[in-house]
């Protein structure tokens, strides 16, 4: 293993933060230009798509042929042909019927192609302690290719509880990213030294794009996954997961890395990279036990990743103080130097911020300077393993559970290192990037999300429930319990909501309904009354029946609103004014003088 690997064990648990701002005149203007992207399309599917397709809602729908099955394992091998940018590939799909049914909709985008589906394997009886061989089975199935899904026809009709395994051979030319990680597909390039670097990015696009699966965020494989990946023998090949095994093809000149995922994983990120890559290996104790980390860095970056990579540790402590456990001990955590920008692959999140803090050197909350304290990439990407990888939206048009609370991480981290006044700051200058175009909940049963506000009005909008609760105690165990009731599962935002809700103490439904389903910011008016000695507070412009609590005398005096229509008079002094006045910098409204 270590002929091909510059192995790197750096055993410091004692590291220091690396907190300092970089600016590297060479990205300036590449930093610009994905600060832009970042405002304008956040991910692969945002767009102002509003007419749906046959073919939306045989991706996007939970239909006839997909509602019986049940996803239990991916084993994937691919075979890369870096020349010609086409892959081979084989899949082996293991499921289980949920009720009865007989055809089942694969997903695949062309230009690939299906070659054959083939149920093959022996099955074996045990007398006496030993296994005997019963019989061997070779069966085609018959399957339709048509657009972008694969209709399979089995055999027998499947009755609740059969167990269902074939493989899927596979080819082709698959889609090309040109701007990746926003548009999605594989990625042909080439490191600085000239040598191949290869990847995929597919969030939104779909897993698809490169191996056949059912291509439903709601249906994860239980038992995780295997990824085979068969490269020139001067090349490395990282998946998720551990490593279990490298083995020299046969007259060949190739290696076929074998990585494997023991947990449920959605299939955007099931991914292959592909370079000359080191690996930096460490451990950390955390509360689950030893975390094993590792660091897959080209070559001639290793001691650029020393050093930035020590914030790894920096981010695991804060959030599991804030969101419980690391979810996929099991399973390690990883950074994997990527030809894009980044992305929260489960268990080996892709890594390009050319090793600077901020967002390739810049703040993304405007001028406040907290952004430029850590790096983005590992802080945001690494915040989805909670949300987005432990905690799944089943649906897109609920991708908002990933990206709002992922998003108010990076307030979490900050206030964990830097205290209450540098998050509330950070929070506040994220609203720059708020758009209010549509609302942030998208169109259900079509593979379509909603704005991209999803992350940074989410984020505000977290924030402002998070003052109402005005007890950190809570909120706290909230963000655990989640993490805990919804392990490894799949949710909507009805879950979500309900569970906040219930566990708040305090029902914030017509709050969650002004920030996710329109997109007016709420306006709090004031008036003062009585030669100064009363205010009356009141809110416009927010969905009926809207409620949200403020406090006041520094956190000691709660107003309550049963609803928008009705306003409360209170006592007021000029030091209530000004925090009322000031109240827009911790709650995501407006403060305006009643005319």
């Amino acid at each position: 293993m270590k002929e091909n690997i510059l192995w790197v064990t750096h055993n410091n648990n004692t590291m220091k933060p690396l907190l300092r701002r970089t600016l590297v005149r060479s990205v300036i203007l590449c930093s610009f230009f994905y600060f832009l992207l970042l405002h304008t399309t956040q991910a692969q599917l945002l767009n102002k798509k509003t007419n749906f397709t046959h073919a939306d809602s045989l991706r996007g729908t939970l239909n006839e042929n997909r509602n019986w099955w049940n996803v239990l394992r991916y084993d994937i091998a691919v075979t890369p042909k870096i020349e010609t940018k086409e892959i081979t590939g084989i899949v082996l799909i293991q499921a289980i019927a949920t009720s009865t049914g007989k055809t089942m909709q694969l997903d695949l985008q062309q230009p690939l192609i299906v070659d054959s589906i083939v149920s093959k394997g022996n099955y074996f009886t045990v007398k006496n302690g030993v296994k005997t061989t019963l019989t061997s089975i070779h069966e085609q199935y018959k399957f339709i290719q048509t657009g972008n899904i694969v209709l399979v026809e089995l055999n027998t009709i499947q009755r609740k509880g059969n167990r269902i395994n074939f493989h899927i051979y596979y080819h082709g030319k698959p889609k090309e990213a040109i701007k990746p990680p926003w548009d999605g597909g594989w990625i042909w390039a080439k490191d600085k030294q000239g040598s191949p670097f290869v990847s995929v990015a597919v969030q939104g696009l779909g897993a698809s794009a490169w191996f056949p699966c059912k291509d439903h965020q709601s249906d994860e494989p239980d038992l995780g996954a295997t990824l085979k990946i068969t490269v020139p023998d001067t090349l490395v090949a990282v998946g998720n997961g551990q490593l279990f095994s490298i083995n020299s093809e046969p007259n060949t000149n190739l290696k076929t890395y074998t990585w494997q995922v023991k947990n449920p994983i959605n299939s955007y990120n099931i991914i292959p990279y592909i370079g000359k890559y080191a690996v930096i290996n460490d451990t950390l104790k955390g509360k689950k036990g030893t975390l094993n980390l590792s660091y897959w860095v080209l070559d001639y970056n290793v001691d650029k990743a020393l050093k930035q990579f020590e914030q790894v540790k920096l981010m695991l402590r804060a959030f599991e103080y804030w969101f419980g456990p690391y979810p996929f001990y099991e399973d390690g955590y990883k950074l994997v130097e990527a030809p894009h920008l980044g992305m929260e692959h489960q268990s080996a999140i892709a890594y390009g911020n050319n090793y600077t803090n901020g967002y390739l050197g810049t703040d993304r909350s405007g001028k406040t300077g907290w952004g430029l304290k850590w790096d983005f990439i590992i802080v945001h990407e690494s915040g989805h393993e909670w949300f987005g990888n432990n905690i799944t939206a089943n649906d897109v048009a609920d991708l908002w559970i990933h990206e709002a609370f992922t998003t108010y991480s990076e307030t979490l981290f900050t206030e964990y290192y830097y205290g209450k006044q540098a998050a509330n700051e950070y929070n506040y200058g994220q609203r720059k990037n708020i758009r209010n175009d549509i609302p942030i909940i998208g169109f259900y049963g079509v593979n379509k999300e909603g704005s991209s506000d999803m992350y940074d009005k989410g984020s505000n909008m977290i924030h402002t429930i998070r003052h109402a609760i005005n007890n950190d105690i809570k909120f706290r165990k909230i963000l655990q319990g989640l993490n805990k009731k919804f392990y490894h599962k799949t949710v909507d935002t009805k879950e979500i909501e309900s569970y906040i809700n219930k566990n708040a103490g305090f029902n914030f439904q017509k709050v969650f309904d002004q920030y996710l389903r329109t997109t007016q910011i709420p306006v709090l008016e004031y008036k003062v009354v009585e030669d100064g000695k009363k205010i009356i507070l009141q809110y416009t412009h927010c969905v009926e029946g809207f409620n949200l609590p403020i406090w006041l005398n520094n956190n000691t005096q709660k107003i309550n609103f049963n609803n928008n229509s009705e306003s409360q008079i209170i006592n007021t002094d000029e030091n209530i004014l000004n925090e009322i006045k000031n109240l827009d910098k911790l709650y995501y409204i407006k403060v305006l003088k009643a005319m």
